[in-house]
C-alpha cells in the first residue's frame, strides 16, 4: 500500500458516517436493485458509464423487457440490441455487451463468472471497477470500485493533485478505494459510493455543507473543490468534413448503409457519407436513377470525445437504384424498423421526413 496518501478517517469510520448518509439519503429503488442479479447489475453499470441515472432507468427498463436473462441478450441479432441502445451513444458499449454475453453463454453456461473480478475482466467490456460492481452488488462479497464519482470524491477528501486517468494517480485511488472498502454490506456500500459521488460530491457545485466528510475534507479545508479532480491535459479537438447522403425514393424511405462493426458508429445504420461533392455526384451516377437534389440542410457539428464531425446533409431523391446494393437498405421513417441508428442520423431523417413525404417524385 506505498501508493496510498495517508488516510483521512479510519475505515471502519469511513465505512459507517457513509452507510449512515445512505440509509437516510441513498437511492433504494432503482430498477436494478430489485430483484438485484448479476446479470442486471452488469446491464446497469454499462449503461451508467458517461451517462445519468436518470438518463438510464427509462433505457435500462425497455433493454430488460425485451432482455430478461443473459441468454436472451446473446441470442439478439446486434441490430436489435444497437436500436435499443439508440440514444445512450457510446456504442461499443453495446456491442461489447452483447459479445460478453455470447462469450458467456458459450463458456460459462450462460451466466456471469462472477468467482473473482479477474474472470468479469475477460469478457469484452468489463473493466476493473465494472466488475468489483457486479460481484459487490450481486453477490456481497468484497471488491473494491473507482467509476468517476469515486474518483472525484476520493480525490477531494485526500486532496490528490493530478489527473485521476494517469497509472500513477490511478493506482493511489484504488488503493483508497480498497482500504475504505467494508467487509460487510457490500451492496449498500458500493451503491453509497456510486450516490455520494453522483448526489453530493457532484462535479459542479458540491454540496458541502451536508456532506458526512467536510470536517476531514482536505480540498473543503483548503476552499479548493474546484480543482479537484484535476482535469486531463487538454488538446485542441480536430475537425473532421463530411457529407450525408439523404436519399428518398418515391415512398419517402430513405436509404441507409450499415457501418463497419469496428470503428466510428460501428454495427450502426447510417446514411452513405462521402468527403466531397465530387465523390457523392460520382456515386450517384454509378447507382441512382434519375437523382435530383432537393433544397440542402443546414451544416451541423456533432462532437465526439476526440474530434468533431462537420456534417453536411444532403437531400437527394430518386426514383430508384441500379440493381440492388449489399449492406443498405430502404427505411420507411413513417413505420420505422428495428434497426440501431447513429445519433445525427436518427435526427436528420426525423427532421427531414416531413418535407421529403410531399417533394418526392410520386407524391404531390
Amino acid at each position: 500500500m506505498t501508493d496510498m496518501p495517508a488516510p483521512r478517517l479510519a475505515a471502519e469510520v469511513f465505512q459507517q458516517r457513509l452507510l449512515d448518509w445512505f440509509d437516510r439519503y441513498g437511492r433504494h429503488d432503482l430498477p436494478w436493485q430489485s430483484p438485484r442479479s448479476a446479470y442486471r447489475v452488469w446491464v446497469s453499470e454499462i449503461m451508467l458509464q458517461q451517462t445519468q441515472v436518470a438518463t438510464v432507468i427509462a433505457y435500462f427498463e425497455r433493454f430488460m423487457a425485451r432482455f430478461p436473462t443473459l441468454e436472451a441478450l446473446a441470442k439478439a441479432p446486434q441490430d436489435e440490441v444497437l436500436h435499443l441502445w439508440t440514444g445512450l451513444g457510446y456504442y461499443a458499449r453495446a456491442r461489447n455487451l452483447h459479445k460478453a454475453a455470447q462469450v458467456a453463454l458459450e463458456d460459462h453456461d450462460g451466466e456471469l463468472p462472477t468467482d473473482s473480478v479477474e474472470t468479469l475482466m475477460a469478457l469484452p467490456g468489463i473493466g476493473r471497477s465494472t466488475a468489483g460492481a457486479i460481484i459487490a452488488q450481486s453477490t456481497g462479497r468484497r471488491a473494491a470500485i473507482l467509476d468517476g464519482n469515486v474518483k472525484r470524491s476520493l480525490t477531494r477528501l485526500h486532496a490528490v493533485a493530478g489527473w485521476p486517468g494517469k497509472p500513477a494517480i490511478e493506482r493511489k485511488l484504488w488503493a483508497l478505494a480498497d482500504y475504505y472498502t467494508p467487509d460487510s454490506r457490500l451492496a449498500d456500500y458500493t451503491q453509497a459510493m456510486m450516490d455520494f459521488g453522483a448526489t453530493l460530491c457532484k462535479r459542479s457545485a458540491p454540496l458541502c455543507g451536508h456532506c458526512p466528510f467536510n470536517d476531514v475534507c482536505l480540498a473543503y479545508a483548503r476552499g479548493e473543490t474546484k480543482r479537484y479532480p484535476e482535469s486531463k491535459p487538454k488538446k485542441p479537438l480536430p475537425t473532421r468534413e463530411t457529407i450525408m447522403l439523404m436519399l428518398y425514393d418515391p415512398d419517402g424511405r430513405v436509404w441507409l448503409e450499415q457501418r463497419p462493426a469496428s470503428g466510428l458508429w460501428g454495427g450502426l445504420w447510417s446514411l452513405p457519407q462521402f468527403d466531397s461533392q465530387s465523390q457523392l455526384a460520382s456515386w450517384l451516377d454509378d447507382h441512382v436513377l434519375a437523382p435530383e437534389h432537393l433544397p440542402p440542410l443546414a451544416r451541423f457539428q456533432h462532437t465526439f470525445s476526440h474530434f468533431r464531425l462537420a456534417i453536411t446533409p444532403q437531400p437527394v431523391s430518386c426514383d430508384r437504384l441500379k440493381g440492388v446494393r449489399d449492406g443498405g437498405v430502404w427505411y420507411d421513417p413513417s413505420q420505422p424498423a428495428e434497426l440501431g441508428l447513429a445519433a445525427p442520423v436518427k435526427s436528420l431523417i426525423n427532421q427531414l421526413t416531413p418535407f421529403t413525404l410531399t417533394s418526392t417524385p410520386g407524391h404531390a
